[in-house]
């Protein structure tokens, strides 16, 4: 039984591309999506298993990746660990704008997911309750506007300014965004340019806005583009924000009670090393890929 809750709040700072291992259309390789929305998503298997890979590059005591994460399949030492990660959320999507350059796009959907997370972990988020029909949206900065309306790509919206935004979106970018000054900027846009699309004009930006990248197989004799290797890969764009819950429980190893740490050490010890960090998630690695800073926010 875990003890212990928090959110870990995941900044895309380079394309992600958390694959799904199968592909239906014209991307070779997708990125991971739930069934339900569609939403691009990260697997908590993959969160929890990029931590582990990277503990000890960001800081992590070696000693405690058996006891934070379990033994290695195969281990004569085999017990469960006493950290576990969900699935990540997505909460708020770049869009290039015309005006600002891009936005933080948001639905009530997304919203009220990321609420409701944050009760689970007793946070306290009293947000205001969003409804906003199709070709809608709400914002807090009227200068993102020309005249009336707000266009997104090739789209435009009737735009309504919202008072009640600006206090959602404060929240939001002081507990999702890591307090060094170098995120300074991004922290303030994402308290300035949040805007709320409808679930449905949403859902359309998170199939069809992503960052698709075409790639060639080279031949190693002639050093040219191989005959049928072009591939494409997605990924989620830069500056995308998920959340996911974090969870801990007294470690588990089976060798006596004195000997176990209790769920409030197990926390502490891996926020301690993750929070406010850069990680690396996902495949293509050695092309840049997976770069996101982890902020995690307590119960």
């Amino acid at each position: 039984m875990f003890e212990k809750h928090a959110a870990l709040f995941l900044y895309a700072v380079s394309p992600v591309h958390m694959g799904a291992g199968q592909a239906v259309g014209v991307i070779d390789n997708p990125i991971q999506r739930e069934r339900h929305t569609g939403h691009p998503c990260f697997a908590g298997s993959g969160i929890k298993g990029a931590v582990r890979h990277g503990f000890t590059a960001i800081g992590g005591d070696a000693t405690l990746i058996d006891r934070l994460f379990g033994p290695d399949a195969g281990s004569n030492d085999l017990h469960a660990g006493s950290v576990s990660f969900g699935d990540a959320q997505l909460v708020a999507l770049p869009v290039r704008s015309l005006k600002g350059g891009f936005v933080y796009a948001t639905c009530p959907q997304a919203v009220s997911r990321a609420q409701r997370l944050l009760g689970l972990i007793r946070v306290k988020a009293e947000w205001p309750v969003l409804s906003v029909g199709e070709g809608h949206c709400l914002l807090a900065n009227p200068d993102l506007l020309s005249g009336d309306k707000l266009h997104l790509e090739a789209f435009e919206y009737e735009a309504k300014v919202s008072q009640e935004l600006a206090k959602l979106s404060g929240e939001l970018a002081t507990r999702a965004m890591p307090g060094q000054a170098e995120y300074a900027f991004f922290r303030e846009k994402l308290k300035t340019d949040l805007v709320v699309l409808s679930d449905t004009d949403f859902a359309y930006f998170a199939q069809n806005a992503m960052l698709v990248e075409p790639h060639v197989r080279i031949d190693e004799n002639t050093g040219t583009a191989k005959e049928g290797g072009l591939f494409y890969t997605e990924n989620l764009p830069p500056e995308s924000l998920l959340v996911a819950p974090m969870l801990a429980s007294q470690t588990r190893t089976g060798k006596g009670k004195d000997a176990e740490s209790p769920a409030e050490v197990v926390m502490g010890q891996i926020k301690a090393v993750i929070d406010g960090k850069l990680l690396q998630i996902g495949g293509d690695v050695t092309t840049g890929r997976g770069l996101v800073v982890a902020k995690v926010v307590e119960g």
